[in-house]
């Protein structure tokens, strides 16, 4: 099942985070390149033409933060955004981290989000 289509479950603090090889097989599912930092978090840069598209993004991300019950790291500098992604309850990252970051990706669909990704990718028509 595509990580967009699944929700994010609570996790325990004995619950053991993904690590190496598992971390590897859910990054095919991403479309977009994020970063891996210290095998515990995921991260992603986002870039806009200006304050208020950004913080769009960031409203909309907040929502699908609050619909999963798992909040990402936001750090906003005017018209770029990072996102960071990890599981503190265990303190690396789970499959939710990875849930949160595909359907973050959706918001590139989204007409009225008017995300500029920096790395230039837009949906195909």
């Amino acid at each position: 099942m595509s990580l967009t289509k699944k929700h994010c479950v609570p996790c325990e603090g004995n619950t053991p985070p993904i690590t190496g090889g598992a971390i590897l097989s859910y990054l095919p599912e991403l479309t977009l390149e994020w970063d891996v930092i210290a095998g515990k978090k995921i991260q992603r840069e986002f870039q806009f033409n200006d304050f208020k598209e950004a913080m769009v993004f960031v409203n909309h991300v907040a929502d699908i933060a609050e619909a999963e019950g798992h909040h990402p790291d936001i750090t906003i500098h005017y018209n770029k955004v990072m996102i960071a992604l990890t599981t503190h309850a265990i303190g690396g990252l789970s499959e939710n981290d990875f849930i949160v970051a595909g359907k973050i990706e959706l918001l590139k669909l989204v007409p009225h989000c008017a995300v500029r990704h920096s790395d230039g990718l837009r949906p195909e028509a």
